[in-house]
């Protein structure tokens, strides 16, 4: 039976913050270069709360207190994210039928996307979320998209512009650019008409005044509030197939 291990790889930590059926699905969530925290284990309980019987579990692939590391180490962070991806590949493996999502937080949303990269030909995983992303920009998510049933959805806010804008400015987003990153200015979608074609799965949500009511004031971690989760995060999981209405929904 699939289950979680305290400590895979080389130093990936998965905790099972919401046990569920494993034959319904799994939602992984990646927390961002701070590691676990009380933040986003009640986020991981939001989801679980209203994701229809799905186990969670929080991949923790971080180095405790190694907060540049976390940021910058490329080369380590792609060998978490296929660490991730082989453990997804696994559960499909076990639970063919059983959904799987992404939800990421900051340098989490790298570690989302790179998992779902990394997976084997024909491997997809149902949907990728991204909070607050630190991948800069320009990155291509098509890639990404392609590997997902349902698509990507990125919730951004102009408001975080310590770590995200002068942060990642100065210290460099997930990919290694000197920018304000995605999660604060959005991605950028190219103009081609191909291109647009493989970015078709691609959904963006800003922040709005009407979010603060949920506990998202949008700063940074406010996107981890559990009322924000169960309200704009959870229901895309519980509905499982992603169309117009759900995206308008979680606006």
């Amino acid at each position: 039976m699939f289950a979680a291990l305290p400590i895979i790889g080389c130093g990936a930590r998965v905790s099972v913050i919401s046990k569920g059926d494993g034959d319904k699905g799994l939602v992984v969530v990646l927390p961002g270069i701070d590691g676990q925290s009380g933040r986003n284990e009640d986020a991981c309980r939001a989801i679980g709360s209203g994701a229809a019987g799905m186990s969670v579990e929080l991949f923790d692939w971080t180095m405790p207190l190694c907060f540049w590391t976390n940021q910058r180490d490329e080369s380590r962070n792609r060998r978490m994210a296929s660490e991730l991806a082989d453990r997804i590949a696994a559960y499909r493996s076990e639970h063919p039928d059983g959904s799987v999502f992404l939800v990421g937080h900051s340098g989490g949303t790298a570690i989302a996307v790179w998992a779902a990269e990394a997976l084997p030909s024909g491997a997809q995983v149902d949907g990728i979320v991204l909070l607050a992303s630190s991948l800069s920009p320009n990155y291509d998510l098509s890639k990404a998209i392609k590997r997902t049933r349902e698509g990507v959805v990125s919730f951004r806010s102009e408001r975080d512009s310590v770590l995200l804008g002068a942060g990642t400015t100065l210290f460099g987003t997930m990919d290694g650019k000197h920018t304000e990153a995605a999660g604060k200015v959005g991605f950028s979608v190219p103009d081609s008409e191909q291109a647009k074609g493989a970015y078709g799965g691609f959904s963006e949500i800003r922040w709005n005044p009407s979010m603060s009511g949920t506990g998202h004031d949008g700063g940074h971690f406010g996107c981890l509030a559990s009322e924000f989760v169960a309200s704009h995060v959870a229901p895309l999981i519980a509905k499982r197939k992603w169309d117009r209405n759900i995206i308008a929904s979680s606006r």
